[in-house]
């Protein structure tokens, strides 16, 4: 059986994916709104680009350091429980930014340890729902599936931002306040889905062989690796999100209200993209169009850097988000597509660290750079090196450079 030539609406007849996709929604709703009003509170606090990037460190540095336990955690126990209590404690997480905010102390590391937490919850909350979701839809939708769940989210992306740009006219405590109550509604949903898995009556035991599954099997599969790998390597040199609040009060003098603008740019691209592969999934090409996508990415990323006009710069962020949602289309059909279900977490969570690296580290990386060379040749650098990475991985995995259809017949 092949993957049909056009998705249909009928995936969403699937009351457990409605479920599904409405917790996905509100959780990228909460994710936005939260990163608008960390940065820009940190922001406030410190006038640092170092501190801006220290951001992305501690929220990525949990993922990296738990990969192997939350994988094996989403392949050993109910991936909706896990879930569900994971965006509890988001939820918990941002009750206490809302504290800090209303209390008024000048002080950063709260918020740095706050943000260990909510990177620590993210790290067991991703790798169990990407593993849930191939359990909900059947084959032939999954890559329906993927495509709807991925504008969903960027959907979230689009109107995040900006809500968190305007609350935060409110104060901080406004917008944590609601990512609050987004995680906890999203927590409910996820317990109300109902699937349930098959009763495990033998756990496996936590050995250093069972832990590293997921990298053992990533690592035999050239696809899967050049796909994960070269999403990190682009995204980690061309991303500019921990330096738009600089961008925004420095060279395009707007507020937090164009601050949310900008961060929503990249999303709508991605969601307008994402429709258009549900209606019209990749059907030759995939490992081409990838490169593709990723070279046309830092080509976008570049102009950004250049600009100094707030519709050009909207415009150049569009397009990384249109660009970007190819790369993440390809990446996670084959991820999630091609991998047994017994270890599907595990592989999810190694594919949530390259994510986390490309996002946070990343942000660690532009922060760090932009303080020692300026926030405009750090992004312009950046840029650059990521349509010459698009290039160069093209001749590593040629594999991947010719890989025809996103998923084998079964």
């Amino acid at each position: 059986m092949t993957e049909p030539a056009a998705p249909r609406w009928s995936v969403f007849r699937n009351g457990d994916f409605r479920l599904y996709g409405a917790a996905r929604f509100l959780t990228g709703l909460a994710y936005q709104m939260q990163a608008v009003a960390v940065g820009w509170f940190v922001y406030d606090l410190t006038r640092s680009a170092l501190a801006l990037g220290l951001v992305g460190l501690a929220s990525f540095l949990p993922a990296m350091l738990s990969a192997l336990i939350t994988g094996h955690v989403a392949d050993t126990y109910d991936r909706r429980l896990v879930t569900a209590i994971a965006y509890a404690t988001l939820a918990a997480a941002d009750l206490g930014l809302v504290a800090i905010a209303l209390s008024g102390t000048g002080s950063i590391w709260p918020i740095y340890a706050l943000v260990v937490v909510i990177g620590t919850s993210r790290a067991f909350a991703n790798p169990a729902l990407q593993a849930l979701l191939p359990t909900l839809v059947p084959r032939p939708l999954f890559g329906s599936a993927i495509a709807w769940n991925a504008s969903l989210w960027q959907s979230a992306s689009i109107l995040g931002p900006a809500a968190g740009g305007f609350l935060y006219m409110l104060g901080p405590a406004a917008v944590f306040g609601a990512a609050a109550a987004s995680f906890a509604l999203a927590s409910a949903l996820v317990v109300a889905i109902r699937f349930r898995p098959a009763a495990v009556t033998e756990r496996p035991p936590v050995t250093w062989a069972t832990l590293s599954a997921g990298l053992s099997y990533i690592r035999s599969q050239p696809v899967v690796l050049g796909a994960i790998s070269l999403d990190l390597v682009a995204v980690l040199l061309g991303g500019a999100t921990a330096l738009l609040p600089i961008f925004a009060a420095e060279i395009l003098h707007v507020g937090p209200l164009g601050l949310g603008a900008l961060r929503s740019m990249p999303a709508a691209g991605a969601v307008v993209t994402a429709i258009l592969l549900a209606y019209r999934p990749l059907e030759r090409h995939a490992g081409q169009r990838m490169l593709q996508a990723v070279a046309v990415f830092g080509l976008a990323i570049t102009a950004f850097g250049l600009s100094t006009s707030l519709p050009l710069s909207m415009a150049c962020l569009f397009v990384t988000g249109a660009a970007d949602m190819i790369s993440v289309y390809v990446r996670q059909t084959f991820v999630q597509g091609e991998t047994p279900d017994a270890m599907r977490g595990r592989v999810s969570a190694v594919n949530t660290v390259f994510i986390g690296a490309s996002n946070e580290l990343g942000e660690f990386e532009s922060g760090t750079l932009a303080a020692l060379v300026g926030a405009v040749p750090a992004v312009v650098a950046g840029g650059l090196a990521t349509i010459l990475v698009a290039v160069l991985w093209g001749r590593l995995f040629p594999a991947l450079k010719g890989r025809d259809r996103l998923l084998p017949a079964e």
